[in-house]
């Protein structure tokens, strides 16, 4: 009985591995997939989403839409993002009470970095910016071996740098 059960068992086994061996031969006789870049390059970089970007504000495009309401620190699921708002300037000694509560915090980002090594591409922080102040880059050449070139300030191309 131990000998038919064993027996058993090492014919499914073949049955098994001229399985897996036949998908195996199906696929190696295939047409390749494989795009050898950089002699050829991919068609389909049009639904690539790639690292996110600030929109440039149409009004003055040197600054960006952002309005630093953290909306895209608060919803991004890996932390990706971080936000720092820009402050209200400082009173100026001998002006009266009414002018030094009068003084507002502009509207804007002091700092915006974005790692793209944490990003999962959810694209929740584009989706819920109330500005639309948040798109995706749709860069595919985005390519380093060291893991600090994927830690982006995106406020660099507003400030000329």
């Amino acid at each position: 009985m131990n000998a038919l059960r064993k027996m058993s068992e090492d014919v499914l086994g073949l049955w098994s591995l001229v399985k897996g061996l036949k998908i195996t031969g199906t696929f190696f006789f295939s047409k390749q997939v494989t795009v050898h870049y950089p002699r050829a390059c991919v068609d389909n970089l049009a639904t690539f989403r790639g690292p996110i970007a600030l929109v440039p504000n149409p009004e003055d495009p040197a600054s960006p839409l952002c309005i630093a309401c953290m909306t895209c620190v608060a919803t991004c699921p890996t932390g990706a993002i971080s936000v720092v708002k820009k402050k209200a300037p400082k009173p100026v000694e001998g002006t009266s009470d009414e002018n030094k509560t009068a003084q507002k915090a502009p509207k804007g980002p002091a700092k915006f970095t974005y790692d793209y090594t944490l990003c999962c591409q959810c694209g929740l922080c584009a989706e819920n910016c109330p500005k639309g102040a948040i798109r995706f880059s749709g860069n595919p050449y985005c390519a380093s071996t060291n893991k600090r070139d994927f830690e982006f300030d995106l406020l660099k191309k507003f400030n000329g740098h």
